[in-house]
């Protein structure tokens, strides 16, 4: 989301913010990503998930339980990799240049990853057609930053029209694990689609590098030959496998997720904020002097994520307590 193709800005660079506020110390408050801020509780694992390579029987395992997780048609395709981020980039290598349509403002790797393979990219607005010239078309939904959801017979109608063209539609599922109703994986063996699904946002273990994609195995399997052997590490596995079958584990978040979000929202609408959107994972709020705001906040210690392309957006992760809450509260303008 950036004019240069090779360089983009993320959430979660607080070297760089440090060094930019040293003023502010080393106590930080991350509030620049949508990561949940109570991570899934680790379990023992065996040695050999450290000191042998990933097995097959290891692999399969995690795949049930991602089947299982996100109630995936038993035909459809899946793989595993390490991390929805490299899925990003393997896709633009697996079709000739071509056209390529992305619904925005979304997640700017789609647009880096499919110019940088040689395609022709456009963004297109929320309420935009399929173009007839269009082959790939890419949706993040929920969308990131607004989580913004297109309707479902929408993104099935240009699944349709593009597997007629050998095309395919990618839907990022990203965040989709705190509205399971909202995700597609269910129609994932649907001619044209292809799902990406995110592990360590909704499970709070990004550094995991965990992610699916979900669709025609005939895709998924050039996706399993892109990636190569033991793609997944053996932590990776073992940790993969126990979260996603921890369905309890996944209500109760989802849960204590919508009320933080709640009280998120309270906290920026007394600060004169105004919401637009979101997931219980982030908050995408706006302001006339936004900028100033993440400065002043930078300054104390706590990084939001702001936007160049849209001055008066502040994106908001969850304070992962009250304590957050409170120094956040103070930190902030006072309506």
């Amino acid at each position: 989301m950036s004019d240069s193709p090779t360089e983009l800005v993320h959430g979660g660079d607080l070297d760089s913010a440090r060094k930019r506020h040293p003023e502010a110390g080393n106590s930080w408050l991350d509030l620049s990503t949508g990561i949940n801020p109570w991570p899934y509780p680790i379990p023992a694992m065996p040695d050999d998930a450290w000191q042998r390579l990933p097995g097959r029987q290891a692999q399969d395992e995690l795949l049930q339980a991602a089947r299982l997780a996100y109630d995936l048609a038993p035909e459809a395709g899946l793989t595993a990799a390490p991390g929805t981020q490299l899925l990003i980039q393997l896709l633009p290598r697996l079709f000739e240049p071509t056209n390529v349509e992305i619904t925005g403002f979304t997640y700017g790797e789609h647009q880096r990853c499919w110019a940088l393979a040689g395609h022709k990219v456009a963004i297109r607005a929320p309420e935009a057609p399929l173009s007839e010239a269009a082959r790939i078309r890419i949706v993040t939904r929920p969308n990131n930053p607004d989580g913004r959801i297109l309707p479902r017979e929408t993104l099935m109608d240009w699944a349709d029209r593009l597997a007629e063209r050998d095309g395919l539609l990618v839907v990022d599922e990203a965040f989709a694990d705190v509205i399971p109703e909202c995700s597609l994986a269910p129609e994932a063996n649907h001619p044209g689609l292809c799902i990406l699904r995110s592990f360590g946002k909704f499970f709070g273990l990004a550094g995991l590098r965990l992610g699916f994609a979900l669709g025609a195995p005939a895709l998924q399997e050039r996706l399993t030959v892109a990636l190569g052997p033991w793609a997944v590490a053996g932590p990776a596995l073992a940790i993969g496998r126990a979260a996603l079958a921890d369905l309890q584990w996944s209500a109760e978040t989802r849960q204590a997720l919508q009320r933080q979000s709640q009280h998120l929202d309270e906290v920026l609408q007394r600060a004169g904020l105004e919401i637009l959107g979101g997931t219980s994972l982030f908050r995408l709020s706006a302001h006339d002097s936004a900028s100033r705001i993440a400065e002043d906040l930078a300054a104390q210690g706590i990084l939001v994520r702001s936007f160049p392309e849209e001055p008066h957006w502040l994106r908001f992760g969850l304070p992962p307590d009250e304590g957050a809450l409170d120094r956040l509260t103070r930190a902030l303008p006072h309506g």
